[in-house]
């Protein structure tokens, strides 16, 4: 009986340890997640204010651009999907790497072969457990995002989407991550970045008439200029947004795990006790059954 009672203190240690991790983790991702969202509100205005040039050039203008015209044969289509370099956040890894997958099946179902562009050590350790190739990959940049970054993926995806389907390049190009809803809520996204569509249709919906533009230089040359920059926006957007989803994701998870290690020490605390009185219940039947030996005897 003394053993079993060993057992249930060594669990509480056990499990009150775990707590204080859980614990210490969850005050971590709190603190991160108000740094994290206020990087996403910080540059919203920008994102917003290129999104809103870009669609002026190409609606009020006649020209072509290779970056805003789809493609008459679709061949390749990049899908960038955007983890983290760390776990314990729940299932934040593993609804984007099966929403980034769905996406790359429908494309095959299309007749498009999808090639994968992956930012985070787990997207990339899921492919090489798996044995899946992938065109690039970015790591160790995920839990605070550098614009640095969001340049090198942009002018990678630029430039395969320069050489086309044909060439070895892409024809399109997908972002998929996980968009910050709130501190409970964390949405798998899924954005066709190029050819370029604009993705805020709630904000067209309601923005006053466009005045009639006159273009200097002419419309080419201005899209030049915008759309890369938009298109560094758009993925840096996307790898705040996912950082911001990762420190939520992470709070929620280390506060569930220290209530179960809470609801572990409750339920070991209760066992440790009914062993005692079980223990001290038979130490009192012993010493009456020896007393009452004792006394037949006499």
């Amino acid at each position: 009986m003394g053993a079993q009672l060993r057992v249930y203190k060594q669990k509480i240690n056990s499990a009150q340890t775990t707590k204080k991790i859980t614990k210490a983790m969850e005050l971590i991702a709190a603190s991160r997640i108000q740094k994290a969202m206020a990087r996403v509100r910080a540059s919203t205005p920008f994102a917003r204010a290129v999104t809103r040039a870009v669609s002026a050039v190409a609606t009020h203008s006649n020209v072509e651009h290779p970056l805003t015209t789809e493609r008459e044969v679709i061949r390749r289509s990049a899908v960038v999907i955007f983890a983290s370099d760390r776990g314990l956040a729940g299932a934040f890894n593993s609804q984007i790497l099966r929403e980034g997958l769905e996406l790359a099946e429908l494309l095959r179902q299309e007749g498009r072969e999808p090639v994968f562009y992956l930012v985070g050590r787990k997207a990339v350790g899921y492919f090489q457990f798996r044995r899946m190739e992938a065109a690039a990959e970015w790591t160790g940049d995920t839990d605070t995002p550098h614009f640095h970054t969001a340049e090198e993926i942009a002018a990678t995806l630029l430039d395969a989407y320069d050489r086309g389907g044909q060439d070895g390049g892409v024809d399109e190009i997908h972002l998929v991550y996980n968009r910050f809803v709130s501190m409970m809520t964390q949405s798998p996204e899924t954005v066709r970045l190029l050819p370029l569509e604009v993705v805020e249709a709630e904000e067209s919906a309601t923005a006053a008439v466009y005045p009639l533009y006159e273009f200097e230089p002419d419309a080419a040359v201005v899209l030049d200029a915008l759309l890369p920059v938009y298109i560094q926006s758009r993925v840096f957007n996307a790898l705040l947004q996912s950082s911001a989803a990762k420190h939520a994701a992470t709070q929620k998870a280390m506060k569930s795990a220290s209530d179960n290690a809470d609801k572990l020490i409750t339920d070991y605390t209760r066992l440790r006790n009914n062993a005692r009185q079980a223990e001290i219940t038979q130490q009192i039947a012993e010493i009456v059954g020896g007393a009452d030996a004792l006394a037949s005897g006499k």
